[in-house]
C-alpha cells in the first residue's frame, strides 16, 4: 500500500466502516444466490426444469441492471445511509416472499406467457429482487471513494469483496443444514424455511445501516476535526490530481466512451463466470455421487473454493496497492479463471479435479475484480464517477443473466453438461484480453 496514505485515520475508518459494509454484502449475496441451494428441493416440488431455473436465476440481473445507474444517482442525492437501508430492507422482504412462490395464483397473466403459476411467480420475484437490490454493490464502490484515496482502494475493495467468499463459506453449510434439518417443520419444505431464515439478516443489517452508517466523512461523528480534515484534504487532492488526468469528467462522456463500454464488456465476462459457477455449484457437487438429501455435505464442499478465494484476493489486492500496479494484476486473474473453467469443462465428472478447478475459477475471479475497479476508476472523476461505476456494473451485471441461463440451457445434468464450461472459459479469456487492450495506456 502507498505508505503516505496508510495513516492512523485510515486504519480507524477501515475498522469503523468495513465490518458493517462487509456484513451488508454477505447478506446481500446470500439472498441473491441462495436459490442455488433451494433449487435442490424446489425444482422437484414446483416442476422446474434446468432451463426454467437457469432463466429465473438470471432474471435477477435484468431488474438489477435496469435500475443500477438511477440507483447510484439517487444515492448521490439522498445519501448512502438512507438509500442503502432502503435497498436492504426491500430485498429482504422480497427474498422472504420466495417461500410462497408455489402458492401464488396468477391466472391469465401466467397463461399469456405459456407459464405455470409457479414459473411466472419465480420469474417475477427474481426480477423484482434484482430491481430492489440495484445500486447496492456499485453504491458501496462509490461510497468507498468518499473515504479512501485511490492508492489503497484495491485493499478496501478486497476487504469488502471478501463477503462474496464469506457468504458462500457460511451460506453453503447453513443452506444445506436448513434444507436437510428444517424440512417438514410446520408443514413447510426446507427450501421455504431457507428463504425465510436467510431473509431476516438483510432486514436487521438494513436497519443497522440506517442507524450507524455515516453518509460521508463530514457527517461521521466518530472522527475528530483534524481526522476529518485530513481525509477531506487527501480526497480533494486525489480528485484534483485524477481530475486533471482522467479523460472522463461528465456523465455524458461516460456513455459515449468506447473505453467504458469495453470495460463494461470485460467486467461482464467475469460476472458470466462468477454467477454460472455460483448458481450451479451445489448441483455440480451433488453429481459427484453424494447421497440424495445430504445437503449439509454439499454445503461443506462449497466452502473450499470460496474460502480460498476470500483469503487470496486480499493478499493479491495488498500486493497491487503496494506496487501501484493494476493492469497485470487484473489480467492474470482473468487468465486463472479461464484456465479453471477449461479444466472444469474437461474434468467435471472427477470430484478432486473439479473442486480444484472451481477453486481456480473463484480465486481468479477474486483477483480480477478487486483490482479491476481501482484500474477502471482512473478513467473518470467528478460526476462521471457516479455514473461510470454504475454503468460498468450494469453491463457487467448482464453476465449474471447470461451465465446461469447458458448452463441451464445446455443442462449440467446431461452427459455433455461439463462441456458447457468451455465456452465460459473462452468468454473469460476474451474479457481479459479486452481489459488488457483498452488499458494499454495505464502503466501502473
Amino acid at each position: 500500500m502507498n505508505a503516505q496514505h496508510d495513516l492512523p485515520v485510515y486504519r480507524k475508518v477501515r475498522r469503523r466502516l468495513i465490518p458493517l459494509l462487509f456484513f451488508g454484502y454477505v447478506v446481500a449475496f446470500l439472498d441473491r444466490v441462495n436459490v442455488g441451494f433451494a433449487k435442490l428441493q424446489m425444482a422437484g416440488d414446483l416442476g422446474f426444469s434446468d432451463a426454467v431455473y437457469g432463466l429465473g436465476a438470471g432474471l435477477f440481473f435484468i431488474g438489477y441492471c435496469l435500475f443500477e445507474v438511477p440507483s447510484n444517482m439517487v444515492m448521490a442525492r439522498v445519501g448512502a445511509r438512507r438509500w442503502m437501508a432502503r435497498i436492504m430492507v426491500s430485498w429482504g422482504l422480497l427474498s422472504a416472499l420466495f417461500m410462497f412462490v408455489g402458492a401464488f395464483k396468477w391466472g391469465g397473466a401466467a397463461q399469456v406467457f405459456g407459464l405455470s403459476d409457479a414459473e411466472f411467480g419465480f420469474y417475477l420475484l427474481r426480477f423484482l429482487l434484482g430491481a430492489a437490490e440495484a445500486g447496492f454493490y456499485p453504491g458501496i464502490i462509490l461510497y468507498l471513494t468518499y473515504w479512501f484515496p485511490r492508492g489503497q482502494q484495491a485493499r478496501v475493495v478486497a476487504l469488502f469483496m471478501m463477503a462474496v467468499g464469506a457468504s458462500n463459506v457460511l451460506g453453503g453449510p447453513l443452506s444445506g443444514a436448513i434444507l436437510q434439518f428444517a424440512d417438514g417443520l410446520g408443514g413447510w419444505r426446507g427450501w421455504q424455511w431457507l428463504f425465510l431464515i436467510e431473509a431476516v439478516p438483510s432486514i436487521i443489517v438494513g436497519i443497522a445501516f440506517l442507524l450507524i452508517l455515516p453518509d460521508n466523512p463530514a457527517t461521521a461523528r466518530w472522527l475528530g476535526d483534524e481526522e476529518r480534515a485530513e481525509i477531506l484534504k487527501d480526497i480533494a487532492r486525489d480528485e484534483a490530481t485524477s481530475g486533471a488526468k482522467a479523460p472522463l469528467v461528465t456523465v455524458l462522456s461516460v456513455f459515449s466512451s468506447l473505453r467504458i463500454w469495453c470495460l463494461g464488456l470485460a467486467y461482464m465476462s467475469t460476472t458470466i463466470a462468477l454467477y454460472a459457477v455460483t448458481f450451479w455449484m451445489p448441483t455440480l457437487i451433488q453429481q459427484f455421487g453424494i447421497a440424495k438429501g445430504a445437503y449439509l455435505q454439499i454445503g461443506l464442499l462449497t466452502m473450499i473454493p470460496w474460502g480460498v478465494m476470500a483469503v487470496c484476493q486480499v493478499i493479491w489486492a495488498r500486493h497491487s496497492d503496494q506496487t501501484g500496479e493494476r493492469r497485470w494484476h487484473s489480467f492474470l486473474g482473468y487468465m486463472l479463471a479461464a484456465a479453471g473453467l477449461a479444466c472444469l469443462g474437461v474434468f467435471s465428472s472427477q470430484e478432486v479435479a473439479s473442486i480444484f478447478a472451481l477453486t481456480m475459477i473463484t480465486t481468479g475471479l477474486g483477483f480480477s475484480i478487486v483490482t479491476f475497479w481501482p484500474l477502471a476508476h482512473r478513467y473518470f472523476a467528478g460526476p462521471a464517477a457516479v455514473s461510470g461505476i454504475a454503468f460498468i456494473n450494469s453491463l457487467g451485471g448482464l453476465g449474471g443473466y447470461f451465465g446461469p441461463a447458458l448452463i441451464g440451457w445446455i443442462g449440467v445434468g446431461q452427459t455433455h453438461g461439463g462441456m458447457s464450461f468451455l465456452p465460459l472459459a473462452a468468454v473469460a479469456l476474451v474479457g481479459g484480453l479486452i481489459q488488457f487492450a483498452v488499458t494499454a495506456d495505464d502503466k501502473a
